[in-house]
């Protein structure tokens, strides 16, 4: 899994790029508000598509061991607050969904463009994870996501078992 190379515009080491998006209660997420806390940021394509809530759930289930070290989770899609708000309700999320409509988070970060699904190219999400710490310093990106499995996979890179 690479830990330090990234799809899009940023790298390990640079502070997070400038956005600002909406949660699922309609309350401002920018980069200035991730400051002084750490953050698991993941980047999916879509709310209550089969790959994308395995991605969630997986999240979900060890959002315990995140929390305990003191991150704050965030799953970011160009899906709506209400969306959000259902399909956080849906399946218990303890975790905020950002609404990015617009894609200027998915933008910022690099995290949306061309890929390649069904054998042909679409535009679409890059399915990432962003890790920062308390002074929004990247500390990790994680690109080769096995969805059912990503919430291991985010807290094994991180030391957290």
């Amino acid at each position: 899994m690479a830990l330090t190379e990234s799809k899009g515009n940023i790298r390990v080491g640079q502070k997070i790029p400038a956005f600002a998006a909406w949660d699922e209660n309609g309350n401002t997420v920018t980069d200035k508000s991730l400051t002084g806390q750490k953050s698991i940021i993941f980047f999916y394509g879509q709310d209550d598509s089969p790959t994308c809530t395995k991605e969630a759930c997986s999240v979900r289930d060890e959002y315990e061991t995140f929390s305990r070290h003191g991150y704050k989770v965030y799953g970011v899609s160009k899906d709506t607050a209400k969306k959000h708000k259902k399909f956080i309700e849906k399946y218990r999320f303890p975790y905020s969904l950002i609404a990015d409509p617009e894609l200027s988070m998915m933008n910022a970060f690099g995290y949306y463009g061309p890929k390649i699904f069904m054998g042909k190219e679409v535009m679409g999400v890059y399915r990432t994870t962003v890790v920062s710490d308390e002074s929004g310093t990247i500390t990790h990106i994680l690109d080769d996501v096995v969805s059912a499995e990503h919430g291991k996979q985010i807290a094994e890179a991180l030391g957290l078992y």
